[in-house]
């Protein structure tokens, strides 16, 4: 498989990219398509930049098998990406949170359906710069300290969120307020959807945090697990204290493997690819999804940094897309400790 982690060290906002062919065969489940008849056509894709990295890489793979479909894969955030989906631009939509009311309105305002689709589960990662030894770890009720709208212009140096840190500046950075990273990190530290101090650099770019955290030892800031362990030897992930007895598990730095065994809490979210049901009309857009959502294919998902879904949730999940079955079962609203199992 080509280099697909190369895509990560690009500047993400606004980006599109179109993907080229390459020559790695793999075989295409439930195709409908002979080798006298090969695969045609394009599929137009935007949104999140979390969900980009495993999107890129099914694409790339897909057109090993299919070169002459002609894809884009863009990255404006997720929402963004629904403002594109919800007016008919996209295909497909990545998205690392659900579907807000709002944008189920626009999409219908506009005659688009849509099928949603869990792909993969994410951990939303706390970074600080190398340099700090005195937060390696920091509690829920920490982070609202830092992060609550009240917070704005008071909060302002380290030993104001515990009296041992140093007086030292706190620099924040984080996603702008159309990435759905920042919904869901505000709706599981702040318990609401989207309430934030303001005053921190914003950015739909992954890479500006990492270089604003990474030249600044007061720094803190916060993304997915993948863009993490792209820069792990220039930013330090906090490990996090959801203080519940319950769990008993203290300090857990982001891993896979703490999202895979659920003690990476409550940071450990699912992300999706949203559908046009008018789409999978095309052979081109139905033969790609059915190759994403392949067991056979979960490596992908792996090696660029995430955790697949459970066999058991792929198969609903592919019933979803076989029945076409359209709208969203969380009805716009938070996946902070929602089990897809039970809900799919």
């Amino acid at each position: 498989m080509k280099l697909i982690h190369q895509a990560l060290k690009l500047p993400l906002t606004i980006f599109l990219i179109t993907l080229g062919g390459c020559t790695d065969s793999q075989n295409l489940p439930n195709t409908n398509q002979s080798n006298n008849s090969p695969l045609t056509g394009s599929i137009a894709i935007d949104g999140s930049s979390t969900v980009y990295p495993i999107t890129e890489a099914m694409a790339e793979e897909f057109q090993g098998i299919h070169p002459k479909v002609r894809m884009t894969v863009g990255i404006s955030g997720t929402g963004g990406g629904f403002k594109k989906f919800c007016s008919g631009e996209t295909d497909i939509s990545n998205a690392s949170r659900p579907i807000k009311t709002s944008e189920i309105e626009t999409c219908a305002q506009a005659g688009i359906e849509f099928i949603e689709l869990p792909v993969a589960f994410d951990a939303v990662s706390v970074v600080i710069n190398p340099d700090n030894d005195w937060a390696s770890c920091l509690t829920t009720e920490e982070l609202q300290t830092i992060w609550k709208p009240e917070a704005q212009g008071k909060i302002k140096t380290w030993n104001q969120i515990r009296s041992d840190f140093p007086k030292q500046p706190i620099h924040l950075y984080g996603p702008g307020t159309d990435s759905g990273t920042f919904d869901y990190f505000t709706d599981a530290i702040n318990g609401d959807e989207g309430v934030s101090r303001g005053d921190y650099t914003a950015s739909e770019d992954d890479n500006v945090i990492v270089q604003g955290v990474s030249n600044d030892v007061g720094a803190l800031g916060y993304f997915g697990l993948a863009y993490f362990e792209e820069n792990a030897d220039k930013l330090k992930a906090v490990k996090i204290d959801d203080n519940n007895p319950d769990n008993g598990e203290g300090c857990i730095k982001p891993s896979i493997d703490a999202v895979d065994n659920s003690t990476y809490q409550p940071l450990a979210r699912p992300i999706f690819i949203y559908v046009a049901r008018s789409s999978l009309d095309r052979p081109e857009v139905l033969n790609f999804l059915q190759f994403y959502l392949s067991t056979t294919n979960r490596q992908y998902v792996s090696e660029v940094g995430y955790v697949p879904i459970s066999e058991k949730v792929y198969e609903k999940v592919q019933k979803r897309l076989e029945n076409k079955t359209t709208g969203s079962v969380f009805k716009g609203g938070s996946t902070v400790g929602v089990k897809l199992d039970e809900v799919l």
